[in-house]
């Protein structure tokens, strides 16, 4: 859901360059220029940071739809910083009610994904904030090492590949 909300706020961000100077972001563009920096959590900002951003943002108002974009985004990204399920659930809850309505078209649309997925994205706070993570990655091992294997005709000695590369392979203690 992050990830989504960091890629509505890039292309906020190219609209509105592309709109204002007829072409890519290039060097020297205040918009090009703090790129990285709208990428980056607003706790993770110093100062310094901050103050560039500012200082991007102001001299254009058309500059202040990335700037709402990004905003919006820092909300989705405080939905899993909160101290509890119910908080976060409600934030959740609120984002998905209001962003659809956004006037600003990327983060609209980031709405509307939020509210096809409204079930598994507040299934998050039912179950503790748990992912089937583990499980997925341990998946991509063995569809990797399968891969390399090059069919390997005894059954036994890929069980004991698959395991070895799992994880799930313990020897006797001696």
């Amino acid at each position: 859901m992050v990830k989504l909300g960091g890629q509505a706020v890039d292309e906020v961000r190219r609209r509105v360059q592309q709109a204002i100077n007829g072409q890519r972001g290039r060097k020297g563009d205040p918009l090009y220029g703090i790129r990285n920096l709208l990428r980056c959590g607003q706790e993770r900002l110093t100062d310094r940071q901050q103050i560039r951003l500012a200082k991007a943002i102001d001299p254009d108002e058309r500059h202040l739809e990335v700037f709402v974009a990004w905003q919006c985004a820092q909300q989705l990204r405080q939905v899993y910083h909160q101290t509890s399920s119910a908080e976060g659930r409600r934030l959740a809850t609120k984002i998905i009610d209001s962003f659809p309505s956004c006037p600003i078209p990327e983060i609209a649309r980031l709405g509307r994904t939020l509210k096809r997925w409204r079930t598994a994205f507040l299934a998050y706070f039912d179950t503790a904030g748990s992912s089937n993570g583990g499980t997925e990655a341990i998946n991509g091992l063995i569809e990797l090492h399968r891969r390399i294997a090059r069919g390997l005709r005894n059954i036994d000695n890929y069980r004991l590949r698959m395991l070895l590369i799992g994880g799930g392979l313990n020897p006797p203690q001696v």
